[in-house]
């Protein structure tokens, strides 16, 4: 009888490490569980300014931060830009790059003034690289410069009533009259995605462009890490500015599963990313989508 008490306590260290009962109070229904961990289904505590996930079929939000602030976007203004220039009908059009274009802070191919290049091909460069002086040459051949480029693209936001977002230029750059949030900016983005060429490009992994005048090459890499890493991931744009920080729009499908994320001024935006689609495409599979907001982890976990 003595050894009893140890006896018992034996048993149920042996039962804990198979796996096959419940933690005392817990709310965990008894085993048998798997051998690493348990965690119940919690809302994620993404570490940047702005979050919008969404289910694309719906429209349902799936979790929001902040959506409605307004902040700097960085080159995610580069999706409006291109649905311009898609719109124009000129992407087979021959385009002089001037020096205003030329002289673009980074990032960029470092295009030669004088140099000429097809129109749809400045537009992978934008997309793909976020190229700044394919998008300045691009946009000022479009509009006839980029002042009258950024009037277009204001146009644009007042139709579609995007009450929080102004443009003072086509590429990105931070000041005080550039911004939008993350609403907004999902919004512009499932317009863009209607258009196939839009598409096509954002999920290019690698490509290569070549000048027409100096028979120039230039090799194009997606600055999407996402694209083939996460099964399932469709673009759309990264961006960066010191002011904008770490921003990020990217889509992920699973099944008949869609889901739309942005992400502004994140912090390890690529985990962050991973870690919310992750999250979404998971809640779609188990119960039908609602508005989650952060709220604090809590993990049980057996050993």
């Amino acid at each position: 009888p003595r050894y009893l008490p140890l006896l018992l306590l034996c048993a149920v260290n042996f039962g804990l490490a198979k796996g096959t009962y419940a933690l005392p109070n817990s709310n965990l229904p008894h085993g048998p569980y798997p051998s690493s961990s348990i965690s119940h289904e919690v809302t994620p505590q993404p570490k940047a300014s702005a979050v919008l996930l969404k289910e694309l079929h719906s429209g349902k939000d799936l979790l929001e931060l902040r959506a409605d602030e307004r902040l700097a976007p960085a080159s995610l203004t580069k999706i409006l830009s291109a649905l311009i220039i898609l719109d124009s009908g000129k992407l087979d059009k021959h385009v002089i790059i001037s020096r205003e274009a030329a002289k673009a802070p980074r990032t960029k191919l470092r295009l030669q003034r004088g140099d000429v290049f097809v129109l749809r091909d400045l537009l992978k460069a934008m997309l793909i690289t976020s190229a700044n002086d394919a998008c300045r040459a691009a946009v000022s051949f479009v509009g006839g410069s980029e002042q009258q480029f950024v009037r277009l693209m204001n146009d644009y936001v007042t139709r579609l009533q995007l009450n929080g977002t102004m443009f003072s230029n086509a590429c990105g750059f931070d000041h005080s009259n550039h911004y939008s949030t993350a609403r907004d900016l999902a919004t512009l983005t499932e317009f863009a995605l209607v258009n196939p060429e839009f598409t096509e490009i954002i999920n290019t992994p690698k490509t290569t462009i070549r000048s027409l005048r100096k028979k120039r090459h230039y090799v194009l890499t997606n600055t999407n890490r996402l694209l083939g890493s996460f099964p399932g991931v469709e673009g759309v744009k990264t961006g960066y500015t010191a002011k904008a920080g770490r921003c990020l729009i990217v889509k992920a499908r699973e099944n008949e599963k869609e889901v739309l994320l942005v992400l502004l001024n994140a912090k390890r935006r690529w985990g962050t990313a991973t870690t919310l689609l992750r999250y979404g495409l998971n809640l779609l599979g188990h119960a039908s989508p609602t508005v989650q907001h952060p709220q604090p982890i809590q993990t049980v976990i057996l050993n």
